[in-house]
C-alpha cells in the first residue's frame, strides 16, 4: 500500500522514532500502524528520538587488553544508576571487545554486528536506550599498541571487571615480558590516572599549550617590570617547572613523591638489567568535558511535584 505523510507522521508521535526509521517501518509492514511500532521497538528505535536531546555525562569508562593491543572505550549516559546495569555493563564489555578486534573508529564499530542479536552495535545501543530509558552515547574510544614488552592497564572507582570512571593504558617495550614488567607498568598507570598528563615528553607536548604558557609568563614577567634579559631567565625557569606538571616523563611520581618517571624507568631497566622504553600512555576520564547543567535536586522534585 502507498505511504502518506500523515501517517508517518503518526508513526513518529506515537513511537518517538526518527521520520526515516518511521517511513521504513511502515513499509516493511504494510502501512500497518501497530505492526511498525512492534517493529521500531524490536530495532530498538521506539522512545529513542526523545531522549536523544538529553545530556549523558554519566556512564562507565572500558578497557581490553589482548596480548600486545588494547583500547579504552567511554560510554555516556544520563546518570550513575545505569553503570550498574548488568544490561549497559555488558553492552560497554562487548564494544571494548568488538573495537579491539576490528581496530574501527566510533562510526565502523556502531556498524558492526553486535554477538547474538540480529541488530548493529547503533541498532543494539537504541534499543538499550529504549529499555533503559536514558539517552546513551559512544563518545571515545583510544587505542595503544607495543611491539614488545607490555601494555598496563589500570581502572579508578571499578563498578565491574575491567569497567570504571577513569581509565589508563601504558605501553612498556622491552624483551622482558610481562610479568616482569607489571610492577613498573602498574605504578605508572596509577601515577598517569592521578596526574593526567598532557603529553609523554617534552617534544610530543602540543605547540599550541606550549605557546600559550610561555606567552602568559612572558606577560607576567613585563607586567612585575622586569627587565628583558631577567624575564628570559625567569620565563625559562618557569617553563621547566611546567613540564614538570604536565609532561609524563618529567613528573614526580606520585607513588613516592622524589623520583622523576623517567628516572622509574632507568631504575627499573637497571634492576633488570634489560632495556625499557615508556613509549605511551591513553587517559579517558568518565564526563571530561562534556557540559552539565548545574540543576537543585530539592527544587527540581518540588517543580516535578507541582506538575500533577
Amino acid at each position: 500500500m502507498s505511504l502518506t505523510a500523515s501517517m508517518v507522521k503518526e508513526l513518529r508521535e506515537k513511537s518517538g522514532a526518527g521520520m526515516m526509521d518511521c517511513k521504513k517501518a511502515l513499509s516493511v509492514n504494510n502501512g500497518q500502524m501497530e505492526e511498525a511500532i512492534d517493529w521500531l521497538r524490536k530495532k530498538g528505535l521506539a522512545s529513542v528520538s526523545k531522549k536523544s536531546g538529553r545530556v549523558a555525562a554519566e556512564g562507565l569508562v572500558g578497557i581490553n587488553v589482548k596480548s600486545n593491543s588494547g583500547v579504552i572505550i567511554e560510554i555516556n549516559s544520563e546518570t550513575d544508576f545505569v553503570s550498574r546495569n548488568e544490561i549497559f555493563q555488558n553492552f560497554v564489555k562487548t564494544c571494548a571487545e568488538l573495537a579491539l578486534l576490528k581496530k574501527s573508529s566510533i562510526e565502523d564499530l556502531k556498524k558492526l554486528p553486535y554477538p547474538g542479536t540480529d541488530r548493529t552495535v547503533d541498532e543494539e545501543l537504541a534499543n538499550n536506550i529504549a529499555t533503559i530509558g536514558e539517552n546513551m552515547n559512544i563518545r571515545r574510544l583510544e587505542f595503544l599498541e607495543v611491539s614488545e614488552g607490555g601494555l598496563f592497564s589500570y581502572i579508578h572507582n571499578s563498578t565491574a571487571e575491567g569497567l570504571g570512571r577513569l581509565g589508563v593504558l601504558v605501553s612498556l617495550e622491552s624483551k622482558l615480558n610481562v610479568d616482569e614488567l607489571v610492577t613498573l607498568g602498574k605504578q605508572i598507570a596509577m601515577h598517569v590516572a592521578a596526574t593526567s598528563p598532557k603529553s609523554l615528553s617534552i617534544d610530543d607536548l602540543d605547540e599550541k599549550i606550549v605557546n600559550r604558557e610561555r606567552q602568559v609568563l612572558i606577560d607576567q614577567a613585563i607586567a612585575s617590570g622586569k627587565p628583558k634579559n631577567i624575564a628570559d631567565k625567569i620565563v625559562q625557569g618557569r617553563m621547566h617547572k611546567f613540564y614538570q606538571e604536565v609532561v609524563l616523563s618529567e613528573q614526580v611520581s606520585v607513588l613516592d613523591g622524589e623520583t622523576k618517571i623517567k628516572d622509574l624507568v632507568k631504575n627499573f631497566s637497571k634492576e633488570k638489567n634489560s632495556d625499557i622504553e615508556l613509549t605511551g600512555f591513553k587517559i579517558i576520564k568518565l564526563g571530561d568535558g562534556i557540559e552539565v547543567e548545574e540543576t537543585n535536586f530539592a527544587e527540581e522534585v518540588a517543580a516535578t511535584a507541582g506538575k500533577n
